[in-house]
């Protein structure tokens, strides 16, 4: 018996109550929002040495493929198995493509399933609690952890305990809540028996598998035809365009709130889903006026906000309970009361076509990074960050020329048949219709500044001839 634990984290969702920080291209666990670590990489190293495991499997979004592995790369999870998913299709269909893996290996570990995005401040606690759902999913449950409520929140779902498992702090679940009132979640928090779902599971891959079968039949055939198409490059598994067409549910309403072999477990901690900017002022540090301020922020007679700032000096005056967010091409202003209806409003800049509501200036590649600069109908101005031993493709474009000027750093260059070096302050022209590429051989980054000018500037003016990274989209 496999008696090793598995962490299968989620990196789903796009975070849009943290808009405008958090967008699709790069959503709420790959940011920064806590200390200088991203979410993702907050929560592997959260369990990380806590109990015998394997290397962790990572599902997330094909589009955040590079990024991710360079942040698993950054705190030492090289080896972690990344499923790569065309579009998401929420737990359920995620899960089970991780359980079909492990059962293709003849192999049945406890998976310990956990989304990215959460904050757990109680590392013994939660090892506690690691603990015991392990035994219990050794038993044959599907575990879930219900975090002890400190407060009535209407935000989240509950979790009814039942009667005590026996030798164990778990508890058969009586019943799955949906989103409280205000009036029922005070309810809840004076009886004492109910819990916040977390959305945090441990359970045999095989159990879960045979749950599926039984209650989302047609999930885990899906799933099936999908892991038999899918395309393996080392410890990435790039999953079928045919599995956008699978059924969007989620573990809770597939199997949790159906079987009756399920388990909670209590965990007693300062834990949050970081689902709004109200959420983390709760947990930020506070100044002596109730304040929680990142960046350059200059206040008068302000209390109990949460103000940041990524690019630009922010300066407040005379206000209190709001939250201001400012990046390089969007502010937003809000009442901290009224941070679930940034949800609605992002949905109306997606339907108004705003690229705000799911881009962002800064675009991470394999190589580095841009960020615009400026743009107008005849020319776009880049910044470009190429890390260390990276390049770009080589590659040419039908309707744009290219000037480089370089800032740091020195580059090497192809330019149809020419190669050569070219360090700061010097600069370079790309005509249109040349081969060409960008190359930093040396140990430290190298910057530059790129200007793009002509009669089109789309991703997808791109003749790509050869690319290190594999990639099969039209992108630089």
């Amino acid at each position: 018996m496999d008696h090793s634990i598995t962490p299968v984290i989620l990196c789903g969702g796009f975070g849009s109550r943290l808009w405008p920080l958090s967008r699709a291209v790069r959503p709420k666990h790959l940011l920064s929002l806590i200390d200088e670590m991203s979410m993702l990489q907050n929560t592997l190293l959260r369990v990380h040495g806590l109990f015998e495991q394997s290397n962790p499997i990572i599902i997330c979004n094909n589009e955040h493929r590079f990024i991710v592995t360079e942040q698993l790369s950054e705190v030492g999870f090289q080896k972690a198995k990344i499923f790569l998913e065309p579009e998401g299709r929420n737990t359920a269909p995620a899960v089970t493509m991780a359980s079909l893996h492990f059962a293709a290996q003849k192999q049945d570990p406890i998976l310990l399933v956990m989304p990215a995005d959460h904050v757990i401040k109680d590392k013994k606690e939660l090892l506690a609690t690691i603990k015991t759902g392990a035994i219990l999913a050794d038993q044959g449950n599907l575990v879930t952890f219900g975090v002890v409520p400190s407060r009535p929140e209407t935000g989240y779902g509950y979790i009814l305990r039942g009667d005590n498992l026996q030798g164990t702090t778990g508890y058969h679940v009586k019943e799955f809540v949906e989103k409280p009132t205000l009036e029922k979640a005070n309810e809840y928090l004076s009886s004492g028996n109910y819990l916040w779902n977390s959305g945090i599971f441990m359970f045999r891959a095989s159990v879960y598998l045979n749950a599926m079968k039984e209650y989302a039949p047609d999930i885990l055939l899906s799933c099936q035809q999908v892991y038999s198409e899918m395309d393996t490059d080392s410890d990435v598994y790039r999953l079928s365009e045919n599995f956008q067409k699978i059924r969007s549910e989620s573990i809770d309403f597939a199997v949790m709130e159906k079987a009756n072999n399920i388990a909670v477990v209590p965990l007693c901690s300062d834990w949050s889903d970081v689902g709004s900017w109200d959420a983390l002022w709760e947990m930020g540090d506070k100044d002596s006026n109730g304040n929680v301020l990142k960046g350059q922020i200059f206040t008068e007679n302000v209390k109990n906000s949460y103000l940041r700032s990524e690019k630009r000096l922010v300066a407040v005056v005379g206000l209190s309970d709001i939250a201001v967010i400012e990046t390089s091409d969007a502010v937003l202003v809000t009442h901290k009361d009224n941070s679930q209806d940034i949800k609605s409003l992002v949905s109306q800049l997606q339907s108004q076509h705003c690229v705000e509501a799911n881009t962002a200036q800064r675009v991470d590649r394999p190589w580095g990074c841009y960020e615009t600069l400026n743009k107008a109908n005849n020319y776009h101005a880049k910044h470009i960050i190429v890390k260390p031993g990276a390049k770009l493709s080589l590659q040419l474009h039908q309707h744009r020329s290219e000037h480089w000027i370089i800032i740091k750093g020195t580059a090497t260059v192809t330019r149809g048949e020419e190669c050569f070096d070219l360090s700061e302050n010097q600069t370079i022209y790309i005509p249109a219709k040349v081969k060409h590429r960008i190359e930093n051989k040396t140990d430290s980054n190298l910057e530059l500044i790129e200007v793009q000018t002509g009669e089109y500037f789309g991703e997808d003016d791109i003749t790509r001839f050869d690319d290190i990274y594999g990639r099969r989209e039209l992108i630089a």
